[in-house]
C-alpha cells in the first residue's frame, strides 16, 4: 500500500474543522500507511477537537482581522509573518504530497506557502460566498472542491468540481436511529420534537428568541433540545424541565437528528449539508455577524428551491411565533420541505472530494 503525506487545515469553527477531520478519515482508509498532520490556529478549538479526532495537529500565531480598530488587528502583519515562517518550517520539515485546506485563518498561510514550494494544493470550500482567504488562494491552488453551484465569479471554472459539503457518514441512514434516539434523549414519543441549533459556540440571538417564545411552543404540546452553546449554558440551563432540554454541546448528531421532527437552525455551511442529508423540515435563522452575510446566502440557496423556511433576525420577534404554528400544523408541508430539502443532499461529497486529492497526487 502506497505511503503519502497529508496536510490538513481548517479551523476557528466546527464548519471548517469536522470537513478537515471527514477528508482526513476517508484518506486514511483507503491509505492506512499514510501520515497526517492538522495546522490551525493557536487556542482555536481545532486544538481540541483535532486531537480527539486521534490526528496530530500544530499550531499557528494567526487571527483575522477586526471589522473595528483594534490592538489585534495592529498585530496582524507580525501574526501573518510569523505563520508564514512557521508554516514553511512544517512544510520543509512534514514534506507533504497534497496540502488541502477548508477554512480557517490557518489555511491561509499555509496553502500560500505550499503553493510557492509547488506542493499540489486543494481548497474546499463550504459556503455559497467564499470568504476572502479562499477568494485569495484560489489563484494558486490546483483543485477546488465546491458544494454550490454558480461560483464562477470567484474562482477559475476550470479548477472547480462540484462535490457537496462532506459531513458525519452516521448521518446517511437516520431513519432506522429513531426509536434508539427516542429512548438515548428519554423523549416521549407522542409528541413532537423542535431541535434547536445555534452552533458550537452558541447564537446569542437564537437564545433570546427561544427564552421568549418558549412557553408558547411548549403550550402546542412539543418537547425541545435547545443547543445553547458553551457560552451560554450558565444563563439558559434554568429551562431544563421535563419537556425541554438545555446543552452546550450534542455529542450524538445522528441521534439528535433522528428524534427531531422540526429544526431551527443557524444556516453556516456544514449545518446546511447535514441538514440536506437527514431530510428533516428546517427553518434557518442566519447569522447577520458573519463575512460577506454567507449564512443569508446559504440558506436562500435552499429557500429558492423550496426546501426550508428562513427568517431574518429582524423579523423574529414579529414573525416566529405564526411562522413556527403554522409549520407545527401542516403536516402537509413538512413531508414537502422534508422532500424538498433532501432532494438537495450530496451524500458522496467526502468520498468525491478524496477522488480529486488521488488524481493530484497520481500526477505528481
Amino acid at each position: 500500500m502506497k505511503q503519502y503525506k497529508f496536510i490538513l487545515s481548517g479551523g476557528g469553527t466546527g464548519g471548517h474543522i469536522y470537513p478537515a477531520i471527514a477528508i482526513a478519515n476517508e484518506l486514511k482508509a483507503r491509505f492506512p500507511d499514510s501520515e497526517f498532520l492538522f495546522v490551525g490556529a493557536k487556542d482555536k478549538m481545532e486544538m481540541q477537537k483535532v486531537p480527539q479526532a486521534g490526528y496530530n495537529i500544530k499550531g499557528l500565531w494567526i487571527s483575522g482581522l477586526q471589522r473595528r480598530l483594534t490592538f489585534d488587528n495592529a498585530l496582524f502583519p507580525i501574526k501573518l509573518l510569523s505563520s508564514l515562517l512557521k508554516s514553511k518550517s512544517i512544510i520543509n520539515q512534514f514534506k507533504p504530497d497534497v496540502v488541502i485546506g477548508t477554512g480557517g485563518f490557518a489555511s491561509g498561510p499555509l496553502l500560500q506557502v505550499a503553493a510557492i514550494a509547488g506542493i499540489p494544493t486543494v481548497i474546499q470550500e463550504q459556503n455559497s460566498f467564499p470568504g476572502i482567504t479562499n477568494k485569495l488562494l484560489s489563484k494558486k491552488a490546483n483543485k477546488i472542491c465546491v458544494a454550490y453551484e454558480n461560483l464562477e465569479r470567484f474562482f477559475p471554472k476550470e479548477k472547480m468540481v462540484l462535490t457537496g459539503n462532506p459531513v458525519r457518514q452516521d448521518l446517511i441512514d437516520i431513519e432506522s436511529k429513531r426509536e434508539e434516539a427516542i429512548q438515548y434523549f428519554n423523549l416521549d414519543s407522542n409528541k413532537k420534537t423542535v431541535l434547536v441549533l445555534g452552533g458550537s459556540l452558541g447564537a446569542r440571538r437564537v437564545n433570546q428568541l427561544m427564552e421568549k417564545e418558549l412557553a408558547s411552543m411548549l403550550s402546542q404540546n412539543v418537547q425541545v433540545i435547545w443547543q445553547c452553546g458553551k457560552l451560554y449554558l450558565e444563563e439558559y440551563k434554568k429551562y431544563n424541565s421535563a419537556n425541554v432540554q438545555v446543552v452546550a454541546f450534542i455529542e450524538r448528531m445522528d441521534l439528535v437528528y433522528a428524534a427531531a421532527d422540526i429544526v431551527i437552525s443557524r444556516a453556516g455551511a456544514s449545518s446546511v449539508s447535514e441538514l440536506c442529508i437527514v431530510g428533516k423540515p428546517v427553518i434557518f435563522i442566519p447569522s447577520p455577524n458573519v463575512a460577506e452575510d454567507h449564512q443569508t446566502k446559504n440558506a436562500q440557496a435552499i429557500v429558492d428551491k423550496k426546501g426550508a423556511l428562513m427568517l431574518k433576525e429582524a423579523e423574529l420577534d414579529s414573525q416566529f411565533g405564526l411562522v413556527f404554528e403554522v409549520l407545527l400544523k401542516d403536516q402537509g408541508k413538512q413531508n414537502q420541505l422534508s422532500e424538498n430539502i433532501k432532494a438537495l443532499a450530496m451524500p458522496e461529497a467526502t468520498k468525491q472530494i478524496v477522488d480529486e486529492i488521488v488524481k493530484l497526487i497520481k500526477q505528481k
